[in-house]
Order: structure tokens, then C-alpha cells, then sequence
């Protein structure tokens, strides 16, 4: 393999740190910030003049992880000549920034050199540190570009936003992941066409990602190396028929996307995959002449390459710190025999990366869910509002989710508590009860058992007649206290077991609804300044129907109504 081709099975730099765009035209996704003079182009297109507080404008880019925060961020750098320094808020303190705004207003006045900041992860640093951040900004020392996953409203201090422009960056699409992905495979600073892949395969990855760049190359990345391990090839002739399809296919993505990567290497954690990609090279699959299909591509499945010796001119070289590896000839797959000498007409053979090598390298997809993040409170409002939009197959998908990414099931068990009481209420009351048998159950078996009673009490709540009337009925009252609407208690309510207390009036006349045959009683219960308000507005759905019909009947008596 050539030096820039994969270095499978040694330490070398990531494939997503490789394929980071080098220009704005790489960068694919993100059509809405691309534009023509939009902020990001026409801050890459100025030309370096030193004077980055006439025209450049501080820029904090909001978006999902492998979105092409740190990628945009260096390649506006890279565009337009200016010095680029980058801090990561995990890892730097006040002291820092100041050094680089000291840096930058000296080669600003001295040198003419304007200086681009970028600070990934903003969000992770404190009002105090942020502050730092104001005079630099507001002086026109450096642009700043500052990255975040969570919302600026809530992470970033004001000043600093209202002197900044805030972009938010998209997910990422599947066509977008597709392109990344064949963009990879075919790249000198990628794979260079020393493997191939399906179709298939790359769908998978698109799905597997989740709209996350960097994710989709790591997971490339891990298949790739269990690709070689295993032993599964196809023609190197077919290979370059299929770079040859990627080139026709990338030309029907718009220009910005055409030749792109939009890799965000640094941005986020790393995930498990990349601890994948680096023991993915195990044992090798049993030989044998299975055929799989590749597209147009006919493949065939051999033993592990060996590794090249000798003088032979079939050995070709791999990474400089990883082994060589040897194509496999059709002949020598079938026969399970090694050729001494590769014939002219022998065609080579390269790894091919299947749904099979994926589905064995990259376990799963990686949910992305920071349980202090956006994507925590996301996924648990949808959580939500699918139980109360009785849709109990999209309530059982988050709760997966919830529970796969490690959330605490207790606070799943809240959740569902309150839905219980908030959006079924009395229309099902059995619903609550339900609830709160399941958060015990989770208290007292713990995952991942919990699980169960978990997914028995949501697809309860979600199919459960719906009313959130009980719901309305407090917030009602609670804004009629907080507004001043309300009276002294009427004196035949008040407490009057205490001596003296009927001198004052307190208790007397009132009437012991158990004294009258239906147990209701003509008498005013709430403060004559309130009257007779109404708070509780039953619904006709489920057990509330009847609440309904028979609340009717206890005011006509109780109100005379």
C-alpha cells in the first residue's frame, strides 16, 4: 500500500483527521452558510490586511458533533492567509487566552497579520473565562470563531454573543455521509483505492453515523482493517470501475459538497469506535469461495493476505510501521493454494468492505447523547410528547435510546410518573399506579432487567385514554393565587374545634355532606370573591366521561347551577 493509503494495523494518524477539507469547496453539507457572500466565505475570501476589526465578525458556530465546526473554522484560515491559533476551552484557562490576544494585537500593529481564534467547546468555559475572551473580540485583536454543541443562549455570557454572529450548523444528511464516505475510499489522503466497497456498505455507514462525519470515517476506517484481517478481495480492476462510479456520482452534488470530506476531527468525544478501529486487525476469516456481490462488482472471498518476504513482485509495500500485504489472484482464492509468482494476466486484488465486515467491526451506532447536552433534553421531550401522542412504537424507540446511551432509569421513571399524571390523569387513573409500580420495580431490580416494566408502563401510558385536564386545573388555580385572586376562606369552612371559635363564626353553618341521601349538599366552597370559578373542565375521554356526567350533577346541587 502506498504511504498515503491506509495504515492499517499500526499507529498513524485517523482517517478523519486525513480527510479534512483543505477549502470552504471541500466542506460538504451546510448549503445555508456556504452561499455566496454569505459571513463564512467572504471572512475565508478576505484577503490578510491586519485589520480584522474593519471587516471580519466574530463567529460562534452551533451544531451536532462531525458537523464541520473545527473543518470550517481552519479552512477559512487555510483560505485567507491569516495566522490560525486554536484552543480547546477542556484544556485552556484565562492565562492562554491572554497570551494569544497579547500575540495578536502585537502582530496586528507590528506585522499587519490578523489572527483567527478558534475556541472548540466554548461552551465549557465559565463566565469568567469568557470574559476573557471581550476585549480581544471587541478591539478587533483576533476573529474569534467559537464552536459549541449546546445552545449559546444558554452557554454563552450575552456580551459575547451580541458581538458575535451565531451559525448553526445541520446534521448532516445520509447523501452527505454517502459522499463523504466514497470521497475516503478514492482520496490520496484517505484510503487511495486500496479497498473497495458495496454499495450496501456505505448506506450502512450513512445509517450507522447518525448524520456524524467523523463517525462515519472511524467506522470506515475500523471495517477497512477487518477487511484486510478477514481476507475478503475484489479485482483491483473492479475497484477502479467503481472510483470511476463515485467520480460520476459526486458530480451530481452541489459544487460545495463535490470534493468534500467535512470532517470535524477534534469536535466532540472520541468514541468507542475509534478504539475499534485500532484492534479491528484480529484473526482472519476462514478461506473459502463464497461470492458476494459488489454492486456491479463480482467479489470473492480468500484467506488473510500474507505477508510479503522476499524479493517476490507481488509483495506490495504497506505503512512503514505495519506489515506489507500481497494481492490474491482469482486462481489462488479458488485453489486456496499460493502462487509463487503473480502472472501478467493475474489480476490484483484488494480488501472489500461488505454490510457483513461492518455489522463485525462497528458493533453499533453510537448514539449521540450528552445527558447535560441538547440532545438529553431532545430526546426525552420526544420521549414525552410521543406517549401523549399515543404513538407507543416511537415512545418504546426514545426510551431505547435513553436507555442505550446510559441514562439513569430512575430518571426515565420520573418522566414517566409525571406523563402519567400530567397527559392520561383521570381518564385512565390506573395509569399512575402503573407509573409508579414500574419506577419501584426499577428501583428494585436495577438494569437491565428494568428495561421491561420500563417498556410495560410507556406502551400503557402511550395507549391510555388521554386527558390533561388536572393538569390545566392547577396551573389555573396556581395563576389565579399568584395574580392576588383569591378571598379569606368562607367562615363556615374554617376550623372550628378550638373554644371561642364559634364566637368568630367560624364553622357554623356548615353542612355534613354524609348527613344528606346523596352525600352532596347545597354550600359554597370557595371565597365569595372568587365565586364560583371553575377550574376542573373534565374531558369525555376514557374514565372521565363518567367523572364528567357525574361532576354535572354534584354542581347543580352544590352551586344550584
Amino acid at each position: 500500500m502506498t504511504d498515503s493509503g491506509m495504515a492499517l494495523g499500526s499507529a498513524h494518524t485517523p482517517l478523519a483527521v486525513r480527510m479534512r477539507p483543505k477549502s470552504l469547496e471541500e466542506v460538504v453539507g451546510q448549503k445555508h452558510l456556504l452561499g455566496p457572500g454569505s459571513p463564512l466565505v467572504t471572512l475565508a475570501h478576505q484577503s490578510d490586511g491586519g485589520e480584522s476589526a474593519s471587516g471580519a465578525v466574530s463567529i460562534i458556530l452551533w451544531g451536532p458533533p462531525g458537523t464541520g465546526k473545527t473543518t470550517l473554522a481552519q479552512a477559512i484560515a487555510h483560505s485567507s492567509g491569516r495566522r490560525f491559533v486554536e484552543l480547546s476551552a477542556v484544556t485552556a484557562g484565562v492565562k492562554d487566552v491572554r497570551v494569544v490576544m497579547e500575540r495578536a494585537l502585537n502582530d496586528r500593529d507590528l506585522y499587519s497579520v490578523s489572527t483567527i481564534l478558534f475556541l472548540d467547546e466554548i461552551h465549557r468555559f465559565t463566565k469568567a473565562q469568557q470574559d476573557a475572551l471581550l476585549p480581544g473580540v471587541e478591539n478587533g485583536w483576533v476573529t474569534l470563531v467559537a464552536a459549541t454543541t449546546e445552545n449559546p443562549s444558554f452557554s454563552v455570557i450575552s456580551p459575547l454573543l451580541s458581538r458575535s454572529l451565531l451559525l448553526t450548523l445541520e446534521q448532516l444528511n445520509d447523501a452527505d455521509i454517502e459522499a463523504v464516505v466514497r470521497r475516503a475510499v478514492s482520496d490520496p489522503r484517505g484510503l487511495d483505492n486500496q479497498i473497495a466497497i458495496t454499495d450496501e456498505a456505505v448506506a450502512t455507514i450513512a445509517q450507522l453515523s447518525s448524520g456524524d462525519a467523523r463517525r462515519a470515517l472511524t467506522a470506515l476506517e475500523a471495517a477497512a482493517s477487518s477487511a484486510l484481517a478477514e481476507g475478503y478481495v475484489a479485482p483491483v480492476s473492479e475497484v477502479a470501475a467503481t472510483a470511476d462510479e463515485v467520480g460520476a456520482d459526486s458530480s451530481s452534488v452541489d459544487s460545495t459538497d463535490a470534493d468534500a470530506s467535512g470532517v470535524d476531527a477534534n469536535d466532540g468525544h472520541t468514541s468507542a469506535e475509534d478504539a475499534t478501529a485500532q484492534d479491528a486487525t484480529g484473526e482472519a476469516a476462514d478461506g473459502g469461495d463464497t461470492d458476494t456481490s459488489a454492486g456491479a462488482s463480482k467479489v470473492t472471498k480468500g484467506r488473510k493476505p500474507r505477508t510479503a518476504s522476499g524479493n517476490s513482485k507481488r509483495n506490495k509495500p504497506g505503512n512503514a510501521d505495519g506489515p506489507a500485504t500481497e494481492s490474491i489472484s482469482a486462481d489462488e482464492v479458488s485453489d486456496g493454494l499460493p502462487l509463487e509468482a503473480n502472472e501478467a494476466n493475474e489480476p490484483q486484488r484488494v480488501p472489500i468492505v461488505t454490510e457483513e465486515v461492518i455489522a463485525r467491526s462497528v458493533n453499533r451506532a453510537l448514539l449521540r447523547y450528552d445527558k447535560n447536552g441538547d440532545e438529553h433534553y431532545d430526546v426525552i421531550s420526544a420521549f414525552i410528547k410521543s406517549i401523549r401522542g399515543s404513538d407507543p412504537d416511537a415512545a418504546v424507540h426514545y426510551l431505547a435510546r435513553m436507555i442505550e446511551a446510559g441514562e439513569d432509569p430512575r430518571f426515565i421513571a420520573r418522566r414517566i410518573i409525571v406523563s402519567a399524571a400530567e397527559d392520561i390523569g383521570i381518564a385512565d387513573p390506573q395509569a399512575l399506579s402503573i407509573a409508579i409500580a414500574a419506577a419501584e420495580a426499577t428501583q428494585m431490580i436495577g438494569m437491565p432487567e428494568a428495561r421491561i416494566p420500563l417498556s410495560e408502563a410507556v406502551i400503557y401510558l402511550a395507549t391510555a385514554p388521554k386527558s390533561n385536564a388536572a393538569y390545566v386545573a392547577i396551573d389555573a388555580a396556581i395563576a389565579d393565587v399568584r395574580a392576588g385572586n383569591f378571598g379569606r376562606v368562607p367562615k363556615h369552612l374554617r376550623d372550628g374545634h378550638y373554644a371561642g371559635a364559634k364566637k368568630l363564626g367560624h364553622g357554623v353553618g356548615y353542612r355534613y355532606p354524609h348527613d344528606a341521601p346523596m352525600g352532596v349538599v347545597r354550600q359554597n366552597y370557595l371565597p365569595e370573591e372568587i365565586g364560583n370559578r371553575t377550574y376542573y373542565n373534565p374531558t369525555d375521554h376514557g374514565h372521565e366521561r363518567i367523572v364528567a356526567e357525574r361532576l354535572e350533577k354534584i354542581r347543580r346541587i352544590t352551586r344550584g347551577q
